[in-house]
């Protein structure tokens, strides 16, 4: 294993001690589902497909010839539509020729930066817990990954400010931030954003904003993004994506906007990684962008049904449940089910076996053997974007589990 695989497989806990490499806790959690028949709550993939007249219209485009390399930056009826988006939901201008950039989804967006904006000797900033490939990306880059935890509390996960204040300095190259937050549900406060804000500005740092889940939001919880905020347009990196609004997951079709400067940079790596892709559902994507608002409001009443559901089931099993304000998954403490030095890890490759219900460990998402990580070993997280079939199953084997316990 080379040196710079090994810091990567390190970042993110998948250096088994022999040298080889693991596979992700996803990949784990779902073949154990296939294996024991679970209902998977793990791994976070809607099982119904995004509307059908967008899928349609996906189909006309292959009909029509969008078969063959679309321009490096995105085709522009996509890329105007982003710029639409992005005024019409949050007043951000934007001009769609040099400051928006389509991507292979959010995934490479993120890597693509990471890649163009830190190096060795920088320091990248994430909340923590972290999606995965997060680290990953600060890892290949050959910065420092530099941890500000999101703590549990009466009003779910909230940012540990003073150790924002900490964590951010004169070496801060990036603050890779996500809200909605994945995975702990958390929509960031107008204060949390004002901190981060003001922590970038102060170490002239730039931000880099993960916001999939900008549309799937509850109980009034409103998504701000950061670029918004004073000062903040000219430093800021906003990425999305198609996936996650519109169930279209495996279209990859993302996006990332923002200064002009900072997107040729992003553009310098992303040419020699995808190069180009999605060819037919770019003009698909522009479409339900431009006329899927509808479409998104359904999924996001139809998410806190499920949401509601999943999280009642689990407080009935004995689940210290935190009511997430956004995305697809619900955190929840299994302190009271397990005792006071409850190993979350194991409890979830157990419960496959055991109690026929999938899941993945907190303690995933954050640095091993992190504070963070040993203060939340006793969560885990559950994905409610699953069918209401698979849900009332799942909760159905756990009140089931629990009571024979």
């Amino acid at each position: 294993m080379t040196e710079r695989w090994r810091t990567v497989a390190a970042a993110t806990g998948l250096a088994a001690p022999d040298g080889t490499t693991r596979p992700t806790i996803f990949a784990e959690m779902s073949a154990l589902a296939a294996r024991t028949g679970a209902a998977n709550l793990g791994q976070g993939f809607p099982d119904a497909d995004g509307p059908e007249w967008i899928r349609e219209a996906a189909v006309a485009a292959i009909r029509s010839g969008a078969n063959q390399y679309p321009p490096g930056r995105g085709i522009p009826e996509l890329r105007a539509a982003i710029a639409r988006h992005q005024q019409r939901h949050y007043g951000l201008e934007l001009d769609p020729d040099t400051e928006v950039l389509v991507t292979a989804g959010a995934t490479e967006a993120l890597a693509t930066a990471v890649l163009a904006l830190a190096g060795p000797g920088d320091e990248v900033v994430t909340l923590e817990p972290f999606f995965d490939s997060h680290a990953a990306n600060i890892a290949m880059a050959g910065a420092t990954h530099v941890t500000v935890p999101l703590v549990p509390g009466p009003d779910g996960f909230r940012v540990d400010l003073e150790a924002l204040e900490r964590a951010v300095s004169p070496r801060t190259r990036l603050i890779l931030l996500n809200t909605p937050h994945n995975p702990t549900g958390a929509v960031l406060s107008a204060d949390e954003l004002a901190a981060i804000a003001r922590a970038a500005v102060a170490a002239d740092a730039i931000v880099l904003s993960d916001e999939v889940y900008e549309h799937l939001t509850f109980d009034g919880a409103t998504h701000v993004p950061i670029a918004t905020l004073p000062g903040m347009r000219e430093r800021t990196l906003t990425v999305s994506s198609a996936g996650k609004t519109f169930s279209l997951t495996g279209w990859k079709i993302g996006w990332i906007s923002g200064p002009a400067e900072l997107i040729e940079a992003v553009l310098a790596i992303k040419q020699f990684t995808t190069f180009v892709g999605g060819a037919p559902f770019q003009p698909a994507v522009a479409r339900a962008l431009d006329e899927g608002d509808p479409d998104v409001a359904a999924l996001r009443d139809d998410l806190d049904a499920r949401r509601a559901f999943l999280v009642d089931g689990l407080r009935r099993v004995g689940f210290d449940a935190v009511v997430p304000s956004g995305t697809y998954f619900v955190c929840a403490d299994a302190t009271a089910l397990l005792g006071s030095h409850a190993d979350g890890a194991a409890f979830a490759r157990a419960l496959p076996e055991a109690a026929g219900v999938a899941t993945v460990p907190l303690s995933a998402f954050c640095v091993p053997g992190s504070p963070t990580a040993l203060a939340l070993a006793p969560w885990l997280r559950f994905t409610f974007v699953k069918d209401r079939a698979t849900l009332e199953t799942a909760v159905e084997r756990l009140v089931a589990s629990s009571a024979s316990r």
